[in-house]
C-alpha cells in the first residue's frame, strides 16, 4: 500500500503545482503609464493682441527756427514717405515749386524760409507753410494723402499737412498743441514734435490775432533745417535768445 500512497502524494503535488502556476500566469503585472505632460504655464505680462500700436518716427529731424523760438520734429519717413520727401524737398530748395503770387517757377529756392504762421488757435494748432500768408497759397501742385491706422492725433505735437479735402496736400502744414482726434485719418501726419516744441506752439497760439486767427504781429518761420538721424542739431540763432524772452508777437493777456 505504500507505493500507492506515495504515487497519490506525487499526483496531488503535481496537481497543486499546476494549479498555482496557471493561476500566476492568469494575472499579468500591469505596465506603468507615464503621467500626461503638464500644459505650459502662460507667460507673465504677455502682450495682448488688442494692445494699441505706438509708432515712433525714424526719419530725419525738421528744425523750425521762428521769431518765438525753436521747434524740433522727428519725421515719419516710413509711414508717410511721399509727404516727408515733399517737405524736405521744399525746405531745402531741392524741389521746384511755383510762386503763387508771381506764377514763376522757383528752382533751388527753399519755400519755407521767411514765411509766417498765418493761422493760430489756442488749444488747437498753429498753421504755416503758405508763401502768400493768406491760407490760399500752394506750391503749384497737389499730392495724395498718406494715412496709417496706427498714426492718429492722440498726442500733442503732431506735425501734419493742411488740406482743402482729400488728396489736396501741397506745402501748408500745422502743428497741434493738444490731442485733436476729430482730425484722425483726415490729415496726413508726417512728424512728431518734442515737449519743448509743444511749449513754443502753445506760446505762438496765444498771440493777439484778428478775426481770421491771423497774428496781428507776424510770427516768422525764419528757417527750416533738415538734420539727418544721429547728427547734431544746428546751434540756436542769436536772435532766438532775445526773441524767447521778448517775442515779436504779443501774447494774449486773457
Amino acid at each position: 500500500m505504500k507505493p500507492i500512497t506515495n504515487l497519490a502524494a506525487v499526483a496531488l503535488t503535481w496537481t497543486l503545482c499546476t494549479f498555482v502556476c496557471l493561476g500566476q500566469q492568469s494575472t499579468p503585472t500591469p505596465q506603468q503609464s507615464a503621467p500626461p505632460p503638464a500644459a505650459p504655464a502662460p507667460l507673465p505680462d504677455a502682450p495682448s493682441s488688442n494692445a494699441p500700436v505706438v509708432l515712433q518716427p525714424t526719419g530725419p529731424t525738421a528744425v523750425f527756427d521762428t521769431s518765438m523760438g525753436r521747434m524740433t520734429c522727428k519725421l515719419f519717413d516710413k509711414e508717410a514717405p511721399e509727404t516727408v520727401a515733399n517737405f524736405i524737398g521744399l525746405a531745402e530748395g531741392k524741389k521746384d515749386w511755383t510762386d503763387p503770387a508771381t506764377h514763376k517757377k522757383m528752382h533751388n529756392k527753399p519755400l519755407y524760409n521767411g514765411t509766417v504762421f498765418h493761422r493760430v488757435i489756442p488749444d488747437f494748432m498753429i498753421q504755416g507753410g503758405d508763401p502768400t500768408a493768406t491760407g490760399m497759397g500752394d506750391p503749384g501742385y497737389m499730392f495724395k494723402d498718406e494715412f496709417n491706422p496706427n498714426l492718429n492725433f492722440d498726442v500733442p505735437g503732431r506735425l501734419a499737412m493742411a488740406n482743402s479735402g482729400p488728396d489736396t496736400n501741397g506745402s501748408q502744414f500745422f502743428i497741434t498743441e493738444v490731442p485733436t482726434e476729430h482730425l484722425n485719418q483726415k490729415h496726413t501726419i508726417f512728424g512728431q514734435c518734442d515737449d519743448s516744441s509743444v511749449a513754443v506752439v502753445r506760446s505762438i497760439a496765444r498771440v493777439e490775432r484778428d478775426g481770421n486767427d491771423k497774428p496781428n504781429t507776424d510770427v516768422v518761420l525764419t528757417k527750416v533745417t533738415i538734420v539727418a538721424d544721429g547728427k547734431p542739431l544746428p546751434p540756436l540763432p542769436a536772435a532766438s535768445t532775445t526773441q524767447s524772452s521778448s517775442p515779436s508777437a504779443t501774447p494774449k493777456t486773457n
